[in-house]
């Protein structure tokens, strides 16, 4: 694909929303921050992926690439403790299919998570080694935000994954 191809093919995104996540006005807000249309569809890993128009053909990055959002370090503290099995299935599905997932965790900053300032058991060298374990074993970027900004930086994340998914293709590259 040309650059001009995948822009005009960037001007068509929509963002999937798993449908598993919980419509709560938060999240209808978080929704509305995309900026793009977004639908619903059972996504096999992560909370978000999105879909493009190319030549009349929707390309999908559902299987490629998704971002997990989790709202505060207690809640990815509750996933590496009492719930590190299914957490690490989820990621193990996405690594074993070439996929990637980008973890999102709002309402933080890492000066909190190396403090403790979380609402866990977890101590902060546990959070922080098992943030960046999953960062190196798979290849999970870790983002930390405020609430509001998590919307505008799904669409920003699936926006820039999926241009160079694109221009990829355009190279030859298969996945």
């Amino acid at each position: 694909m040309t650059a001009y191809e995948v822009e005009k093919a960037l001007s068509t995104m929509r963002i999937l929303v798993d449908t598993r996540e919980q419509p709560t006005p938060q999240s209808r807000a978080r929704y509305e921050a995309f900026g793009v249309p977004w639908r619903r569809q059972k996504l096999d890993f992560g909370d978000y992926s999105a879909e493009f128009e190319v030549e009349g053909k929707t390309v999908s990055l559902a299987g490629i690439i998704a971002v997990e959002r989790k709202m505060g370090f207690g809640e990815i503290a509750s996933n590496f403790c009492r719930e590190r099995a299914r957490f690490a299935a989820e990621f193990d599905r996405a690594k074993a299919a070439g996929g990637k997932i980008v973890l999102i965790v709002e309402g933080g900053n890492w000066e909190k998570a190396y403090r403790g300032q979380y609402r866990s058991q977890m101590s902060p060298a546990s959070l922080i080694a098992s943030l960046l374990t999953w960062e190196a074993r798979y290849n999970s970027p870790v983002f930390i935000c405020s609430q509001t900004t998590t919307g505008r930086l799904i669409h920003d994340v699936l926006r820039y994954e999926g241009r160079e998914f694109m221009l990829r293709q355009g190279e030859g590259e298969t996945r």
